[in-house]
């Protein structure tokens, strides 16, 4: 955590403990944390939260499409990595393999391996040479150097009817079960021997796994995310659950209504590779609005957050649908071409993992959010009232490594050289349209499981491009204009309004809302240009809007950045805040409100990369018009949403 923050937050505690507050301070909201598992308290907690940053969708050698691609590392390796240690990527020098060590540049707060929990003991069993399947076919190609073994075993899932290999697992499947269980006791110990439970509360670690529904060749895929170290014997994936209904449906029984403190949440991510399908609102057997309206609390309460960023592109938002027709951000790192089909509104299409097929409004979360709100104009229930996190989805086994420069790759033997970087890709991994990844970012009250699983589940979470960039947004009725100079804005934000996440409160008479914004730039990041305010709304009429306000800082800061020699940028600031009050509020109108925020320009990775290359050595790649050679990094805040109330 930088040490800016610490000042603050020693103010805090401090105040905290004083059991008779001045009169004049509004009072602050507990800083209770129910342990669900023995563990010290954390030595550093405070009622008005700190930022952690994390991951929550990592891959090691466990993962069908990581093992193929080369990487051995175990879960166990990516904990390790994100203390700081170092591990060997699995590139090729020299025809040895795993030879260039990496490390992080900062260790991170909190952590989830998510292996896929699909094709897990499949993937032991081609890969164990003791195993009496080692040397059948299907295991020799998936070993292949080349790495083609990722589109060979995904194939199966992509099948409208997902059925195991039984030349593999046998008929009965007993053995690739037996061998999965192994598995998954290794990935939950991994876990739980990582996590820190004395006071110093160094590294949370989580026990998960990614649900890997491609049916169509679309992504549909779910990291599932435990609160403790009760979990079920085994992951619940798309042969026992082929849609995500019945996901929902297995984990609500195994986990939440287990009665033996286990408890999921489950995070959909790549809405962008999705046409459309990850928030088409359907909801299967349901024959009443009633009914539809129960699948929709099921969905809202298992999955509070979405994956709104990471190293397969940016899911926020993109040009040419209705009401967000040429607004410049919404450009920001997109894997699919501008021109490319457009899908009809009723009809989602197939192919977007692999960037084929139509691009559905529905594949950006801000037109999901816009849907939620018209579904519970519709219903009465919101399905989609998402808060927003950012990951890596490295394939590498290195949780949160985002830096830019040097930036090595999370697609192993793949992209673990030049060409593979900044190329076009292949069959399954795309090249220079890659990024780095992003973070996932919470405000919670201390760095445990319990504390930074809650404030997840209240949304109370923000997403970042990569940068460890800190945004805050509080939501009320009778914010002062002043308040951002005020020492103890944070105590008012949460005593007269909601944080970042949350629902405002009833609307006092002739109440217009009113929001503080606060960012704090990355200590080892660029400076911040500005803060944006994304406000959607559903008229009366039923039609979806869509309006971005600037509300600090300045876009022309840093505008007339140069990439060439890519040069450290001289422009930003440290700290943004404002207090903005909506100019179009509309008391019969439901709406959402959340916050970007935006760096001054820099390199991109790319461009970083290519700048340090003779010319000579330079890919096509760095030639390139597909993407750019600069980037302004940002971090979203999580929506704040408006509801009237009924007449």
């Amino acid at each position: 955590m930088a040490s800016r923050w610490l000042p603050c937050l020693l103010v805090f505690v401090i105040a905290c403990e004083d059991e008779s507050p001045p009169p004049s301070l509004p009072p602050l909201p507990s800083a209770e944390v129910a342990y669900s598992e023995d563990r010290e308290p954390c030595a550093h907690r405070t009622p008005l939260r700190i930022p952690l940053f994390g991951d929550l969708h990592v891959h090691t050698g466990f993962s069908f499409d990581a093992g193929a691609y080369g990487n051995v590392l175990r879960p166990a390796d990516a904990y390790a990595f994100a203390r700081g240690a170092e591990v060997n990527l699995p590139v090729v020098r020299d025809g040895v393999r795993g030879t260039q060590p990496t490390r992080i540049d900062r260790p991170l707060d909190f952590l989830a391996v998510t292996d896929h929990g699909d094709l897990l003991g499949e993937v032991a069993r081609c890969t164990d040479p003791m195993s009496p399947v080692y040397d059948i076919e299907r295991c020799v190609t998936y070993r292949a150097e080349d790495g083609g073994g990722t589109y060979q075993f995904g194939l199966m899932l992509a099948a409208q009817e997902p059925a195991r290999d039984q030349m593999i697992c046998g008929v009965d499947q007993r053995e690739c079960d037996g061998a999965a269980a192994a598995r998954w006791a290794d990935m939950r110990a991994a876990a739980d021997d990582a996590y820190d439970r004395s006071a110093a509360c160094a590294l949370t670690a989580f026990v998960g796994y990614e649900y890997t529904n491609t049916r169509g060749v679309s992504n549909l895929h779910r990291n599932v995310i435990f609160r403790n170290n009760m979990v079920p014997t085994r992951p619940v994936t798309f042969f026992e659950a082929p849609a995500p209904l019945d996901l929902w449906q297995h984990l609500d029984s195994e986990c939440n209504d287990a009665d033996d403190g286990c408890d999921v949440l489950v995070l959909p991510h790549n809405s962008n590779l999705s046409n459309g399908h990850l928030f088409f609102p359907t909801y299967p057997d349901a024959e009443t609005p009633s009914e539809e309206a129960e699948v929709a609390r099921l969905r809202a309460r298992m999955e509070p957050v979405v994956e709104i960023f990471q190293h397969k592109g940016d899911s926020e938002c993109r040009n040419g649908f209705p009401g967000i027709e040429d607004e410049p951000e919404c450009v920001f790192e997109k894997l699919r071409y501008p021109g490319d089909v457009v899908c009809p509104e009723n009809t989602p299409g197939v192919g977007g993992m692999r960037l084929t097929g139509c691009v559905h409004r529905l594949d950006f979360v801000r037109n999901a959010l816009l849907t939620g709100m018209a579904e519970e104009k519709r219903m009465g229930v919101n399905p989609y009232p998402l808060g927003f996190i950012g990951s890596t989805d490295t394939h590498n086994g290195t949780p949160g490594h985002v830096t830019a420069t040097g930036f090595p790759g999370h697609i192993g033997i793949v992209d673990g050289h030049l060409e593979g970087r900044l190329g076009a890709g292949n069959a399954t991994h795309d090249g220079v349209i890659n990024n780095p990844g992003g973070l996932a970012g919470v405000w919670a009250l201390e760095n445990s499981r319990d504390a930074v699983f809650d404030a997840i589940r209240r949304r109370e979470t923000f997403a970042t491009s990569g940068p460890r960039i800190t945004p805050r947004l509080f939501g009320g009725w009778a914010f002062s204009e002043t308040l951002c100079d005020d020492e103890n804005r944070l105590r008012h934000g949460y005593a007269d309004g909601v944080p970042t996440g949350g629902r405002l409160r009833p609307r006092p008479a002739d109440g217009i809302p009113h929001f503080m914004v606060e960012t704090h730039q990355d200590p080892q990041g660029a400076g911040l240009q500005r803060i944006q305010m994304v406000k959607g709304w559903v008229s009366e009429d039923g039609e979806l809007h869509q309006r971005v306000y600037d509300v600090a800082g300045d876009a022309e800061w840093g505008a007339d950045y140069d990439p060439t020699g890519c040069a450290e940028p001289t422009t930003g600031v440290e700290r943004l805040c404002a207090v903005w009050t909506d100019p179009t509020f509309d008391p019969d109108v439901p709406a959402f409100y959340y916050t970007r925020t935006l760096t001054v320009p820099t390199c991109r990775w790319s461009a970083l990369e290519c700048s340090t290359l003779a010319e000579a050595d330079r890919p096509v790649g760095c030639e390139t018009t597909q993407v750019p050679k600069t980037i302004q990094h940002r971090a979203w805040a999580s929506p704040i949403w408006y509801t009237p109330e009924e007449k």
